[in-house]
């Protein structure tokens, strides 16, 4: 089978090789899947430079979300071969940028009936990360949520899902041409911040200042984002696009009594109940299944073209996906 692999960290067009290997065998509670489409994520990339909260054991293979068909394997009957099924790798020592994956059944989650693979692939790390980041925060209906990196596809998917609760939502982009982009979406308020002070116009726009803070990127835009909150206001940090830290205004949050809290939807997950994780996915499927609900994908490569799909990736103003399919 093809697999993608990487025996050293680094940049991902340096580092990904693409070879020949044996597919995996199922063991007794595992299912062996054929992968159809895997979705190329922000953490994908850290975790193969060596920069995410997975450390990877060298050699290792690349990739974390997928889609496929259950090809081996049929543990108590519940997932027989043929099943098309989502699911994410991490925690695992595979990736999912290869042709067959082997993975514990209670891992594995059953696609809605009409989800495509394209959909399914993109189904788990951004939209429950929006589902679980809208519901923690608690916003009520009117209350304004302040996204940066809001043309990201996690961005799209909490524009979507904070709308759906009556949540007003703010965003930042880079490019003006993702303005009128995410206002179609729902984004009640698009800031450039190339050209416009963020601060400024959500004093104009929001008065006394946002309530919460999604924070994807780090850096100075996490700073200048932070100074938008109104009194008891909180960020929520769960990404470092910018591969920056945030410079602290101490005083800041002193006065304003503004707190900042980590988000990491893995460790989350593993300290619900079940009961919680799966509705917490009932609830992710449901939205997604919505005829309002978007998923889209800028282009698609299959994997002997991993590297061509990277530049793909890092192409700036992106809107939509880039997927390896099989």
């Amino acid at each position: 089978m093809i697999d993608v692999i990487f025996e050293k960290t680094g940049m991902p067009e340096d580092v990904l090789q693409v070879k020949e290997s044996p597919a995996p065998e199922p063991k007794s509670h595992e299912v062996q899947i054929e992968v159809k489409a895997r979705n190329i994520n922000p953490s994908d990339l850290l975790f193969i430079q060596g920069k995410y909260g997975i450390q990877p054991s060298l050699p290792s293979s690349a990739g974390f979300e997928a889609a496929g068909i259950i090809s081996k394997g049929d543990v108590d009957g519940l997932l027989p071969v043929g099943t098309r099924v989502m699911f994410t790798a991490q925690g695992t020592n595979m990736g999912t940028w290869r042709e067959y994956i082997t993975l514990p059944a209670k891992q594995v989650i059953p696609m809605p009936e009409g989800m495509s693979f394209e959909v399914a692939c993109q189904a788990f790390v951004n939209p429950v990360t929006a589902v679980a980041m809208v519901n923690k925060s608690e916003l009520k209906a009117g209350e304004w949520l302040l996204l940066t990196a809001g043309a990201s596809a996690f961005g799209k998917f909490a524009i979507q899902v904070a709308k759906s609760k009556g949540i007003k939502v703010a965003c930042t982009v880079r490019h003006d041409e993702q303005k009128s982009y995410l206002a179609n979406i729902g984004a009640d308020l698009v800031v450039n911040t190339e050209k416009e002070d963020l601060k400024k116009v959500i004093t104009e726009v929001v008065g006394e200042g946002v309530s919460v803070v999604f924070d994807a990127v780090g850096g100075e835009l996490a700073a200048k984002a932070l100074t938008c909150l109104k009194q008891l206001g909180k960020m929520y940090s769960f990404g470092v696009l910018s591969g920056q830290p945030i410079p602290l205004n101490t005083g800041l949050m002193i006065f304003k009594e503004i707190t900042i809290e980590g988000f990491w939807l893995s460790s989350i997950l593993k300290r619900i109940s079940n009961e919680e994780r799966a509705e917490l996915y009932k609830e992710t499927q449901a939205y997604l299944m919505h005829e309002d609900s978007t998923a889209e994908v800028a282009e698609k490569f299959p994997l002997t073209e991993v590297k061509a799909a990277i530049e793909a990736y890092n192409k700036p103003g992106r809107n939509g996906k880039i997927l390896l399919v099989s």
